[in-house]
């Protein structure tokens, strides 16, 4: 067996632990009033639960239950009404106006207003409070030009026609425009609150929501607790009366958790015991597909790699998929050559490579990376930087060994807390880094966009302008053909540039105990709190 080939086994076998259970099963946890309690696993603490600022899953699945857009999720993923109750959209599809509920309230029973929400789309886009989502807002009339501080927040298409009447227009149509307004970049804000308490406004203690629940408590690396709404318009039918998150980046550790009674549902599961808990927990497992891709993102800004396409395809070429998906996450993800996942109506793009033996591209990756002026002799010394948990160890491990043995590169490996790992992705030192990017929308425009030159999460630093022109024209075209075949060029250019590489799409695997109903597989992996209740096993 090749030498790499046992380190993939070896790393496929990190982490392991015993799987016995001790004492009474476990059973659903109640308040003292009685009330039903959701404890959820969410992986990483959140880097914040500011809407306009909280970047990744552990900060998205609490922003959900804690606010709500114009339109909001149902259990299977899609749009439905949040706090409009309607809308309408012009003949050209470039102009929706939404009626909020008369009853949308803010949880200290404050009416919910458009002003309020023209006042969360200013925030989200002013260059001096923007988070890493701010460009999904850029298919809004003027939003590229208050996002890059050459327009005033008050100049872009977004306008209260009254307290309850909200216009949005748009620079071209969007089929996805929906979705986009149900993300939290889209949400509101109390504006009293804020101007009391400027950033700190998201403390527990002064903290206005309008979703489904309300802040309790945040202990930083213990767990986030959520409150039942009093306020929220569906309040009735919200069963859960708390919520709990715990950030617990090992999954090793939160499958132990989940087995001992103390969670209710895990993020994820450790892969190197996804075997086992096929045999012993199979009712318990929900695996299901996911919009989300799993990649390595490569510093094309400065670095080794800058300036060195050929030796950014080198490395691309000689990681085999195949071996990576069946002994590393071995879970039935889908290995990856493009960036863009499966999604209907839209032909993924592969480089010619894809299609080659093995054999051949380790020869012609070995060729490319000699021509890149390295050697085994006088090897490419690289780091590769990656978010603490077990699943990501592995792979870095892996993807070190396959490096290793057929181009000779000495890899270093680092990890780091997410928050931490985080930072250092937007403003720090990087050469190479294991990432993943959730689809925001079901639309190839939300892999497209993160890699625009100005994208606030575009980390590899990738600048092209044929790409970003593609991107802008795609938003501008009058078809869905037209705009389809430019989106689909753009990631041709990308993947000749190669600043990303693709390693496989994900699928969603988690562990939900018996007694949680309500919650359905969808492919954005969106489950608020809401949708689910506690039934007495």
């Amino acid at each position: 067996m090749r030498p790499w080939r046992i380190a993939v086994l070896a790393a496929a076998l990190l982490g392991v632990v015993a799987c016995g259970r001790d004492g009474p099963p476990p059973s659903p946890e109640f308040t003292a009033d009685g009330g039903p309690v959701l404890r959820r696993g969410n992986g990483s603490e959140p880097n914040s639960l500011d809407p306009h600022k909280g970047n990744g899953v552990p900060a998205n699945n609490i922003l959900r239950d804690l606010y709500e857009g114009l339109v909001t999720t149902n259990a299977d993923g899609t749009v439905m009404p949040g706090a409009a109750a309607d809308w309408t959209v012009s003949a050209d599809r470039k102009t929706y106006v939404f009626n909020l509920r008369e009853d949308a309230r803010w949880s200290n029973g404050e009416p919910v207003t458009a002003a309020d929400f023209v006042a969360g789309f200013h925030r989200a886009l002013a260059p001096e409070s923007q988070g890493g989502f701010a460009q999904m807002l850029a298919p809004i009339e003027n939003a590229s030009m208050v996002i890059n501080g050459t327009l005033p927040p008050e100049e872009l298409g977004v306008e209260a026609l009254g307290d309850r009447r909200l216009e949005i227009r748009l620079e071209g149509r969007t089929p996805y425009v929906l979705e986009v307004l149900a993300h939290p970049v889209s949400y509101p804000v109390h504006r009293p609150t804020l101007a009391a308490h400027g950033e700190k406004f998201t403390r527990p203690e002064v903290h206005i929501t309008n979703g489904a629940y309300r802040l309790m408590e945040w202990v930083a690396q213990s767990h986030v607790r959520l409150a039942r709404n009093s306020e929220y318009h569906d309040a009735e039918n919200v069963q859960i009366e708390e919520v709990w998150y715990y950030p617990i980046e090992n999954q090793a550790t939160e499958l132990k958790r989940y087995r001992a009674g103390e969670l209710d549902w895990t993020l994820s599961v450790p892969s190197q015991q996804f075997g086992w808990i096929q045999r012993h927990l199979p009712a318990e497992l929900v695996v299901s597909p996911q919009l989300a891709i799993g990649y390595l993102g490569l510093n094309v800004d400065s670095g080794p790699l800058a300036g060195q396409p050929g030796l950014r395809r080198a490395l691309a070429m000689v990681l085999d998929r195949e071996l990576i998906v069946g002994a590393v996450t071995g879970a039935g993800e889908i290995p990856a050559f493009s960036w863009v996942p499966p999604i209907e109506g839209y032909a993924q793009q592969l480089p010619a490579w894809s299609g080659w033996s093995r054999d051949r591209r380790r020869r012609e990756a070995r060729a490319l990376y000699q021509a890149a002026g390295y050697s085994r002799k006088e090897p490419l010394e690289i780091e590769l930087l990656y978010n603490t948990g077990e699943n990501n160890k592995r792979l870095a491990v892996a993807v070190a060994a396959m490096w290793k043995q057929d181009l000779g590169v000495h890899t270093t490996l680092r990890n780091e807390e997410f928050r931490v790992f985080l930072a250092t992705l937007r403003d720090g030192e990087k050469q190479t880094f294991r990432s993943a990017w959730v689809g925001d929308y079901r639309d190839a425009f939300s892999f497209a966009e993160i890699l625009g030159s100005h994208h606030g999460m575009n980390y590899p630093g990738y600048q092209s302008d044929p790409y970003d022109r593609l991107l802008q024209r795609s938003m501008l075209a009058r078809t869905p053909e037209r705009r389809r075949a430019l989106l689909e060029e753009a990631e041709r250019i990308m993947l000749d540039d190669q600043p990303v590489i693709p390693l496989y799409f994900y699928v969603t695997k988690r562990l939900i105990k018996p007694w949680v109903r309500g919650s359905m597989p969808n492919v954005m992996d969106i489950h608020p709190t809401r949708h689910l209740r506690i039934e007495q096993p």
